[in-house]
């Protein structure tokens, strides 16, 4: 079951599979009361490139998201390339992760933890990462 996160014009989606992940990590990092930081930074074999950290608090300009018992900050920049994305965490016999599924790429390394949008002008371009292989 999804459950979504939104703002006045922005929206994040985490399913309950992330949630659940997180909140797990916070107990086992033992800081309960963090929150999650994603972002978005140049790099990667795509151009541009997902992260995340735990941080005690939201830094100023940050968009705050709330659900479920966890906090979410993103930053300004970060949320123009997340905003309607959906965060979940997998689980495989290959290794679990969290993945991000992101209408704003266009494409997207074999890995998913790069990507590229459309302003960046490789619409239709698919990207390789040795990494991924």
């Amino acid at each position: 079951m999804l459950k979504e996160i939104e703002t006045a014009t922005e929206s994040i989606t985490l399913t309950d599979a992330a949630i659940g992940v997180i909140k797990n990590l916070l107990v086992q990092k033992n800081v309960p009361n963090y929150g999650l930081r994603v972002f978005v930074s140049g790099g990667g074999c795509s151009g541009l490139q997902y992260g995340m950290a735990l941080e005690p608090e939201a830094r100023p300009y940050d968009n705050v998201f709330e659900q479920g018992g966890v906090k979410l900050f993103v930053d300004p920049t970060s949320m123009m390339y997340l905003n309607q994305a959906t965060i979940d965490y997998e689980d495989s016999l290959m290794g679990g992760g969290f993945k991000i599924d992101n209408p704003n790429a266009v494409s997207a390394c074999g890995c998913g933890h790069s990507f590229k949008t459309k302003d960046q002008g490789y619409e239709n371009s698919s990207g390789g990462c040795s990494s991924c292989h």
